[in-house]
């Protein structure tokens, strides 16, 4: 993801800072370069911390007319990665296995999120 990050836009946020709200359309995914970021669902009923390497906001690229399901902000000074549909097909393109890295992080999280609805 680093390598893609000379291509792509990278945001700065500083802690407490929004990524984005819960409602608002969603156009991009982003991924964590450096820093952690919380989403949140329900107000504050469920939460996860992204960090370095992860991405979340997938279902944006996927989905027409994507509204964001949860919030999203930084909880330390972060530097995110921001990719529209365009730079993500780009990025498959030119470097397939980060699809493969893409797709092993959010089965990590989902397995993480199975085990924590278990307790």
């Amino acid at each position: 993801m680093r390598a893609l990050a000379d291509q792509g836009e990278v945001r700065q946020l500083e802690a407490g800072e929004k990524v984005f709200s819960a409602g608002e359309p969603g156009s991009c995914m982003f991924g964590v370069l450096e820093g952690r970021v919380q989403l949140s669902w329900n107000g504050d009923a469920g939460h996860e911390e992204i960090e370095a390497g992860d991405v979340f906001g997938a279902g944006a690229l996927v989905t027409s007319d994507h509204r964001r399901y949860g919030d999203a902000k930084a909880l330390t000074a972060c530097r995110i990665l921001v990719m529209n549909r365009e730079k993500f097909l780009f990025a498959v393109q030119e470097a397939p296995m980060f699809v493969i890295e893409l797709l092993g992080s959010i089965d990590s999280r989902l397995r993480q999120l199975k085990d924590c609805l278990r307790r």
